[in-house]
């Protein structure tokens, strides 16, 4: 593998080095886009990495923090291949990030093919339920969030979405192979409540009800195979936490 030295503005704030990894120049070195198709948009933010190219049967990620194990560990777990790591300034991953049209593709199919289909039980092989028809237009952030949190679980093969309201914040977590991982930092609190209700909305359950837990299920139909969910909404002393089991026949 042929690597190019960092330029000047490769400084030990962006990233730290290692003798054991390669540095690259992101800047110079060709990134083969396609790879972007397979691996999660909010993972390759989350651990700061894009992968830039496969050779025999490797494939290469650059880094931010190619020393961090945890992170290196957790990759080998979801992309099920053999990786290689190489060290990258943050500011240069972002960029290939923002040039990739993987992004723009993973937001687009969670707002515009998934979000629309939500079957009811007793209509399972009846029309097909359009989702902004069953709140208010101002209520489009919160559904694209929701939708969007449902898409990548999916994505990531996750079996449980873990929705926990915290004294400082609204945490979003996915189970996948018996382990809970954080999706994304805290949300700002006050999200918290119209999450919740949202999937409660989906569920069928009773929105003006929160002292006493809910169970409820929902079906979604995601490129067109159906998929059923199992809903769990729990008071808590910070208000109400949710548990949604994925039940997909197909992963």
């Amino acid at each position: 593998m042929t690597t190019v030295l960092a330029t000047e503005e490769l400084t030990k704030t962006e990233y730290r080095p290692a003798s054991l990894y390669p540095t690259l120049d992101l800047t110079r070195e060709p990134v083969d886009f396609a790879l972007f198709q397979a691996i999660p948009l909010d993972l390759m933010l989350k651990h700061r990495f894009v992968p830039v190219h496969e050779r025999d049967g490797v494939l290469w990620l650059a880094m931010a923090d190619p020393l961090d194990v945890v992170a290196q560990d957790l990759l080998r777990m979801h992309l099920k291949r053999p990786l290689r790591f190489a060290a990258a300034p943050f500011a240069q991953i972002q960029v290939v990030l923002k040039k990739s049209e993987s992004g723009q593709k993973v937001m687009e199919e969670a707002g515009e093919a998934l979000r629309v289909q939500v079957l009811r039980e007793e209509d399972i092989d009846e029309d097909v339920l359009d989702l902004e028809n069953l709140t208010d237009k101002e209520e489009a952030p919160i559904i694209r969030l929701v939708d969007t949190t449902i898409f990548n679980a999916l994505q990531r093969r996750a079996s449980d979405i873990h929705l926990e309201t915290t004294s400082t914040g609204f945490q979003i977590k996915y189970r996948i192979d018996g382990s809970l991982y954080a999706a994304a930092d805290p949300i700002d609190r006050r999200f918290a409540s119209p999450i919740i209700s949202r999937i409660k909305v989906m569920s069928e359950l009773d929105i003006a009800e929160k002292r006493k837990p809910q169970d409820g299920r929902f079906k979604l139909k995601v490129r067109g195979r159906a998929i059923d969910f199992r809903v769990s909404i729990m008071p808590t002393i910070h208000g109400e936490d949710s548990v949604i089991r994925i039940l997909d026949k197909e992963n």
